[in-house]
């Protein structure tokens, strides 16, 4: 069994020129919505095209050449703020600055509205970042977090609860913990009767294998986290051997069917329905065929590079005044228990 998280690019990552199989939807990663007339004013000014915002990404591709496009990630975003930029298209206008960060490397991002006295450019892709930024429990595995009130799971929106297993002893210190087990839809929740505060809670997005091991206080689950957390390794002892086989039985089976259609948790809806993906995205023609769009226009305009064909390049995204800086790791909230998580 492999991490969905593992095989899962769309949200963390800032790629260029993506194929067409790339531009589409994979399983839970749902359109949300599509704007035309859309410019991306720093990387090829002047070019117009197509913005689809989706639950995972923003992806930007040219109406000339749709093989000139780009995927940006919500989890890459550092910043999004609104200023003022110089368009070939519009002039001096009100334009979407975007700052990401992916692979030790800043990317900076102006998207322009060549229709003007539209706002959507800006509620639409503010607004979904901040769902996606507001629904980490569905995505992160977490420490010690505010899980459990009354005794009783709190639960997140679209999530439900499937089983309460009662009498599971989490195995991260040399006595053990007992504590109680929630099995839900999107995750996996344990916390200790004696202090609600001390649980965890993990997401089956992040879950890479779940089987029975021995160790010292005899067969256990076992649960192993994706390699993006570092590939922590969980113990809980659950009494009856029956008990045990079951529990597993039940999650695995969750998990598979969690798998076939991720719920990522960014719940967000448009007064007016878009088009499938599928629908809106042009296909690439082959490179042999030469276009030339109504208006010339030159996409290496910013990055002083001139070519006879307008090509995105990563280049002109570069901010040359930020310097890079080590990756963010959602692991840095688990360092602390790190040597407990564990030990087996």
């Amino acid at each position: 069994m492999a991490a969905i998280l593992d095989a899962l690019w769309e949200d963390r990552d800032v790629r260029f020129d993506i194929t067409t199989q790339q531009m589409k939807t994979r399983a839970g990663e749902v359109l949300i919505d599509c704007l035309d007339s859309i410019e991306d004013t720093k990387g090829n000014n002047g070019d117009r095209g197509r913005l689809l915002v989706t639950n995972l990404r923003i992806i930007w591709h040219s109406l000339a050449l749709p093989r000139v496009n780009l995927s940006v990630g919500y989890n890459s975003i550092i910043n999004i703020t609104t200023r003022t930029a110089n368009s070939k298209l519009r002039g001096q206008t009100e334009a979407l600055y975007i700052l990401t960060k992916s692979n030790n490397t800043r990317f900076e991002f102006i998207f322009t509205n060549v229709v003007p006295g539209s706002p959507r450019l800006f509620t639409s892709v503010i607004a979904v970042h901040r769902a996606y930024e507001t629904s980490k429990m569905y995505r992160d595995l977490k420490l010690r977090g505010a899980l459990i009130q009354n005794k009783q799971l709190r639960l997140l929106p679209l999530e439900q609860v499937y089983d309460k297993i009662n009498g599971v002893w989490n195995l991260s210190s040399d006595q053990g913990n007992l504590g109680t087990f929630f099995i839900t839809n999107v995750r996996i929740v344990w916390h200790a009767n004696m202090n609600e505060s001390f649980n965890v809670s993990i997401p089956y997005l992040q879950i890479r294998s779940i089987r029975i091991r021995d160790s010292k206080f005899g067969l256990a689950l076992v649960i192993e986290s994706s390699q993006q957390t570092g590939g922590y390794v969980l113990g809980f002892k659950i009494d009856p051997m029956d008990k045990l086989q079951d529990a597993v039985k039940e999650i695995n089976s969750l998990h598979k069917v969690y798998s076939a259609n991720p719920i990522f948790g960014v719940d967000y809806e448009m007064e007016e329905k878009p088009q499938p993906l599928e629908e809106m995205t042009v296909d690439q023609l082959p490179d042999d065929v030469e276009i030339e769009p109504d208006e010339q226009t030159d996409a290496f305009t910013v990055s002083e590079h001139p070519s006879p064909q307008p090509h995105l390049s990563p280049q002109p995204h570069l901010s040359p005044h930020i310097s890079p800086q080590s990756t963010l790791r959602l692991s840095q909230h688990l360092s602390p228990l790190q040597p407990n998580l564990s030990r087996l």
